[in-house]
């Protein structure tokens, strides 16, 4: 799909725009957060776990949700994904961790970033350029992972797995998947229950959205009549 020079110099503004505003989130504002859990005695890795489900939302989700709006094609979100994640490597690599939200133990952050821009420019690719069928998963791992981390934090000080941070995910995750129709419900339903278990190699950060974008896209090809696509 061809683009005018005026439509891609407005996406190209619009991208700068989103990098800036996760840049604020992650380097100012989080740190801020944390130095103000830290001053209320809260422990530095509840902190840090606060501070990583403050950036899936902030950061993640809302720049996903603006991408149906703001852009015509996955280039420049996928463009902006992979950017990030690199700047989120780059630390682990040198050592030299962002400490505020940053742990030495894993680097899923990066895995946040890269499935962020993978789903989202799959959804373009497979779904005749409709965003909102990556947009709705990444949603569930920015928010619904976002809001179980919390409620277990809250229950727990720690991070760790619980049913009841599944069911709350699950409160968040079906309403929004109901605006794809009963694929979208399920898939929010299905991703809330894949988040309880860990396996080896494979984080939360890519089960999540994975999983629930292979829920909608099965929905869209055998049962295309539960599907109801925002447009």
């Amino acid at each position: 799909m061809s683009i005018s020079f005026d439509i891609l110099l407005r996406e190209v503004v619009y991208a700068l725009v989103l990098f800036m505003w996760v840049m604020f989130i992650v380097l100012v504002v989080s740190r801020k957060f944390y130095e103000y859990m830290i001053g209320r005695g809260f422990s530095h890795n509840v902190a840090v776990y606060y501070n990583r489900k403050l950036i899936h939302s902030a950061a993640g989700g809302f720049v996903a949700f603006l991408v149906p709006y703001l852009f015509t094609s996955p280039i420049l979100p996928l463009v902006l994904a992979l950017i990030l994640a690199i700047l989120t490597y780059i630390p682990h690599r040198t050592g030299k961790l962002m400490y505020w939200f940053q742990v030495k133990e894993n680097i899923f952050e990066v895995h946040f970033c890269l499935m962020w821009g993978i789903i989202i420019t799959l959804a373009w690719l497979l779904f005749d350029g409709n965003f909102w069928y990556g947009v709705i998963p990444v949603l569930y791992m920015a928010f619904g992972d976002a809001v179980t981390g919390i409620v277990r934090n809250m229950l727990y000080g720690r991070r760790t797995k619980s049913w009841w941070g599944n069911i709350a995910m699950a409160v968040v995750c079906i309403p929004l998947g109901l605006k794809l129709g009963l694929a979208g419900a399920i898939g929010g339903l299905t991703a809330s229950i894949i988040e309880h278990f860990e396996f080896k190699f494979v984080d939360d950060n890519i089960t999540v959205p994975l999983t629930a974008f292979l829920v909608i896209l099965t929905f869209h090809h055998f049962m295309p009549h539960y599907v109801s696509p925002l447009l």
